[in-house]
């Protein structure tokens, strides 16, 4: 690959953001952070007197080393699984009280995240900017007091834990975002062409599965299969049996954390050995 070809892989890795976790611990999805903010922003749709700038995702409390859960390795700096923040930039009119307006906007987001599959318990929101009312009374922006010296800001909420089938699991560091794809795991392989090729066969096939991606791979391959290999002294488990890691992109009208589970029993059935699989949400179409 060329020079400007590795530039193009590497921005386009980078441009996935952190590999947040959907649903609990035993799920096995992951969603990139760019498409769960796109998720996010499509299902809050438009806000009576606000507008939503930027979002950004982390992880609540220390975390464990992900994919340690019973032979489920994660994707390589995935967020490991556990509760979620939400912090973001809003712009509000002042035809309703601040906090109103604040408290109604972190509602929409814990329950857009929700329907996304995040677990979502804190929103930390700051108001950066104050529209005017436009024509007909449609906030615009506002003239004297975009982005004010000491603009209001609220203090981080908890919201509501996920259901206890989405409890999280053991609290643990979030990986470096920046580094996505640029490790692989230790014995990866692209495997056997057959294996390689059904895999791909059986997830395309599965209802809410736009295409297959490869974005984190950055080589255009949407699966990775792992072989069992004997654990390093002082490294990590051994897998106990083949693992295999499916990128996807998932319908706009499907939940990534329904497609995603669904993709994991259809490709673990497929195979005689039943490989465990991680699924990677790298868009929602």
């Amino acid at each position: 690959m060329t020079a400007d070809g590795w530039t193009q892989v590497v921005r386009e890795q980078l441009g996935l953001g952190a590999l947040l976790p959907l649903g609990g611990p035993g799920d096995g999805v992951w969603i990139a952070e760019s498409a769960a903010r796109a998720g996010v922003r499509r299902q809050v749709g438009a806000l009576p007197g606000a507008e939503l700038g930027a979002l950004g995702f982390s992880a609540v409390g220390d975390r464990a080393v992900a994919g340690a859960e019973a032979g489920l390795p994660a994707p390589p700096t995935a967020v490991p699984p556990g509760p979620l923040r939400i912090t973001g930039e809003l712009a509000a009119a002042l035809d309703a009280p601040l906090p109103v307006t604040v408290a109604r906007t972190r509602a929409a987001l814990v329950a857009a995240a929700r329907v996304v599959g995040l677990g979502v318990v804190e929103v930390d929101l700051r108001v950066t900017e104050v529209l005017d009312a436009g024509p007909g009374g449609a906030p615009g922006p506002s003239e004297g007091a975009a982005r004010a010296a000491g603009a209001a800001s609220t203090a981080p909420d908890r919201a509501g834990r996920p259901d206890a089938s989405d409890a999280p699991g053991d609290p643990g560091g979030a990986g470096d975002p920046d580094a996505a794809g640029a490790s692989e795991e230790t014995g990866a392989s692209d495997g056997t062409g057959d294996d390689v090729a059904r895999v791909a066969a059986v997830a395309a096939r599965v209802p809410g599965v736009a295409r297959l991606t490869g974005a984190l791979g950055g080589l255009a391959a949407p699966v990775r299969i792992t072989e069992p290999a004997a654990a390093e002294p002082g490294g990590a488990p051994a897998l106990p049996r083949r693992h295999v890691r499916v990128e996807l992109a998932v319908a706009a009208d499907t939940g990534p954390l329904e497609v995603g589970r669904a993709v994991r029993r259809a490709v673990t059935d497929a195979f005689p050995d039943h490989p465990s699989v991680a699924v990677l949400v790298t868009a929602w179409d």
